[in-house]
């Protein structure tokens, strides 16, 4: 079979999985007004580069009222599993607690440029995702962005562009090439000027939302906190 004909086999058989993920119904109820106090589907602890402990973060999502959230650490899901427990125990005693879907947010390459993957709904310690969940960026293949979105998936996840506007090449140019590449979606809503409350850029945001909808597409939307507050950034 020639090679061209297997990556197409590969590509439309991940697009068949991820059209059945139960996160995406989710997704697909994504929208600026959402953001942050019922979906947060980017954001930090100390398990990375953030400022909040596993469970001051799950604490202060519960209080706010969220409910979905993904915490996503770069290249660490080490902050999953305790937030999952302390939920558990929460719903036993009858409280009302977030949805947290999985998540870990991978460098990669994507038309030469460095950007950032987050990958949501996988299955937690999966094979395929164990090269990035080791603290640091990878090297070689795996850091090309077909490769990270093919492990995404084979952990049975869904691969979503971060803040498409944060990098060297245009959003529009790298949304493209993500869609080539069997992305499922793009982080349509973010705070690019960092205000202390987050606000979506409007112009920017309203720009990257109307184009991953026209690709078919989901949008999401996140606050990339990085404090202690996760209504910011």
């Amino acid at each position: 079979m020639p090679v061209g004909d297997a990556s197409e086999r590969r590509l439309l058989h991940s697009r068949e999985m991820s059209s059945a993920h139960p996160l995406r119904a989710v997704l697909e109820q994504s929208g600026p007004d959402r953001c942050p106090d019922q979906f947060n589907f980017h954001c930090h602890t100390l398990c990375s580069d953030g400022s909040l402990e596993p469970l001051d973060l799950i604490c202060q999502a519960t209080a706010l009222g969220l409910n979905h959230l993904a915490v996503t650490d770069h290249h660490s899901t080490r902050a999953i599993q305790p937030m999952q427990a302390w939920l558990e125990e929460q719903r036993q005693h009858g409280a009302s607690v977030p949805t947290l879907w999985t998540g870990v947010e991978i460098s990669a390459l994507l038309k030469g440029c460095l950007v950032h993957v987050l990958a949501l709904g996988f299955e937690l310690d999966h094979p395929a995702l164990r090269i990035y969940c080791r603290g640091d960026a990878v090297v070689g293949e795996p850091l090309r962005a077909q490769s990270v979105v093919q492990a995404i998936h084979s952990a049975g996840g869904l691969a979503v562009l971060a803040h498409p506007a944060r990098y060297r090449l245009g959003p529009g140019e790298l949304i493209d090439a993500a869609a080539e590449l069997g992305f499922d979606g793009g982080e349509a809503w973010y705070d690019y000027d960092m205000n202390p409350s987050w606000t979506p850029s409007p112009l920017v945001c309203d720009a990257i939302a109307s184009q991953l909808e026209n690709l078919g597409l989901l949008r999401t939307c996140g606050t990339d906190s990085h404090g202690i507050d996760l209504r910011g950034r």
